[in-house]
């Protein structure tokens, strides 16, 4: 690793990798956002339209930053499709795309799911907290909260700002920030006791959990998205969030 400057990494890979290139100063680039303004259609000569655009947005980034490797987690944190893609990767690039399992279960905590603060701003440094392998300093206060918001960072964060700065997070999100990916455990709980809103990014295996966890809430809205936030999925936020009289 000592010999690289700038890595990618798609989902979370495991803590050892992270540290690693934060000890060797090395420039992180998480090839899940969305950080070049290309078109995703580049993606289409390698990824069918039925993959994610999380992954799509992976492929994107990958062919147009200019990398030395990229790291990317295939194992049960993240998904089959993600090996397939670095499998395409590796054979398009030239750098090295290098596989990696994240099975780390030391918890990190989840401070900032729990706190009140912008629903984007929360998501912005969950997302950001996986290019370090530092733990927490100062975590915010938690807060009682008032609604939830289950799933995966979508790739579009405007549907957030529907949310109350009260908002917990649950899901894949929570298991980023505990830094355990791999945690279906966690990533299974919700809060029964709050309108919750159950997301997934359209064609991502996390649809069916995300699915399944709605049906056993009492009070849940599920929802899926494609690449951005469309005014039918904003409206069905916000009218879920006023009928369940969560005030902004």
């Amino acid at each position: 690793m000592s010999r690289f400057r700038k890595i990618g990494i798609i989902g979370v890979p495991p803590l050892e990798i992270i540290r690693g290139a934060n000890e060797h100063g090395l420039v992180i680039h998480d090839l899940d956002e969305p950080l070049v303004r290309e078109d995703l259609e580049t993606a289409s000569p390698f990824l069918p339209r039925v993959y994610c655009a999380i992954l799509r947005t992976a492929v994107v980034n990958a062919l147009h930053l200019e990398l030395d490797a990229i790291y990317a987690d295939t194992g049960p944190g993240k998904c089959d499709c993600a090996l397939h893609t670095a499998t395409i990767l590796a054979e398009t690039l030239p750098i090295p795309v290098i596989c990696t399992k994240n099975m780390d279960t030391v918890a990190f905590g989840t401070p900032l799911c729990q706190a009140r603060l912008p629903l984007i701003d929360r998501m912005l440094a969950i997302t950001a907290g996986v290019k370090s392998a530092a733990s927490y300093n100062n975590p915010p206060p938690s807060c009682i909260p008032t609604a939830g918001f289950w799933g995966v960072p979508p790739r579009d964060f405007s549907i957030l700002g529907l949310f109350p700065d009260t908002t917990h997070i649950h899901g894949w999100a929570r298991c980023m920030e505990n830094k355990t990916p791999a945690d279906h455990a966690l990533e299974g709980q919700f809060n029964p006791e709050v309108p919750t809103v159950f997301f997934a990014q359209s064609f991502c295996a996390k649809t069916a959990l995300a699915r399944y966890l709605a049906k056993k809430h009492p009070h849940a809205l599920y929802l899926d998205v494609d690449v951005h936030t469309t005014s039918s999925a904003r409206a069905k936020v916000q009218a879920f969030l006023e009928l369940s009289g969560v005030r902004p």
